[in-house]
């Protein structure tokens, strides 16, 4: 099943063929230590203590949802989706566990694996970037093919993958959940990024605040005084294609409130804008 375009993602995976009676040929109960890792699965970190809040779960009712995998070899597959549920029954003692075994390749297992991480919100910062870089590098697609499979922005895309360029303690820092997203996007291009990371965590620091003191490393870069975040223009272009009317946020000097402009062409838009407010 070659597919050299993306964008099909786990629920298109999962519906090839589209019967009942295909799916459950291909569901059955497989004996754990056949299973191994997807090597490419952009998801690698799994706190302990909700990995053994599932597998309490587990034990007690069942695995509820199979896991969805792929076929190496007569005796071995390999996780699409799902490894947070075969961990958590390797803790539980559990040895076989409900798998669906779909025929897919490793590029399209890689693909299923990040649009399931991104819907369900488990990715770090760090791992989506590496994932969408992985994605980029190892196959035949661009940005555009990549925001359309993900439903994330160019932009979005674009700046993730530039946190790649930090030093891997930073990296790390963000992993932790010791910086936020903000933190680290001000600490990109900046000469003592490491040292200021440091003093971030240290004296929690605010975004604001860092954006102020490395603003002078980014002068050159940015002629624009008044040129926005990224991030903030994905929020307006999003919030954009929701309500179909331009929008526009804007942030005071702290950055702990702001404005939304919401930007009308004649009085119908605006009586329209009026009905929606008052729902």
């Amino acid at each position: 099943m070659e597919n050299k375009k993306l964008g099909r993602g786990l629920g298109a995976l999962l519906s090839s063929g589209n019967k009942t009676a295909q799916k459950e040929k291909n569901l059955k109960f497989i004996n754990i230590s056949e299973i191994r890792a997807n090597q490419n699965q952009p998801r690698k970190n799994f706190k302990k203590e909700e990995l053994r809040d599932l597998a309490s779960s587990i034990k007690s009712q069942g695995m509820l949802q199979p896991i969805v995998v792929r076929l190496i070899n007569d005796d071995s597959y390999e996780i699409v989706a799902g490894e947070r549920r075969w961990r958590a029954a390797q803790i539980a003692g559990i040895h076989e566990i409900p798998a669906l075994i779909m025929e897919i390749n490793a590029n399209m297992a890689e693909e299923a694996a990040l649009i399931e991480n991104i819907q369900r919100e488990n990715l770090n910062a760090v791992e989506e970037a590496r994932a969408y870089r992985s994605i980029l590098n190892n196959r035949n697609s661009n940005y555009d093919e990549l925001s359309l499979a993900v439903g994330k922005s160019k932009s979005h895309i674009s700046n993730m993958i530039r946190l790649l360029d930090l030093e891997d303690d930073i990296l790390e820092y963000i992993i932790l959940g010791k910086l936020t997203m903000g933190h680290a996007r001000a600490l990109i291009g900046v000469p003592n990024a490491k040292e200021l990371a440091e003093e971030i965590i240290n004296k929690n620091l605010s975004v604001r605040q860092v954006e102020r003191s490395t603003s002078k490393f980014k002068k050159n870069k940015t002629p624009l005084k008044n040129k926005k975040d990224p991030n903030i223009l994905d929020l307006e272009k999003e919030l954009s294609e929701k309500i179909g009317l331009k929008t526009s946020i804007h942030f005071n000097e702290e950055g702990s409130s702001g404005s939304i402009t919401l930007y009308y062409s004649d009085l119908d838009q605006l009586d329209d804008i009026m009905k929606r407010l008052k729902k």
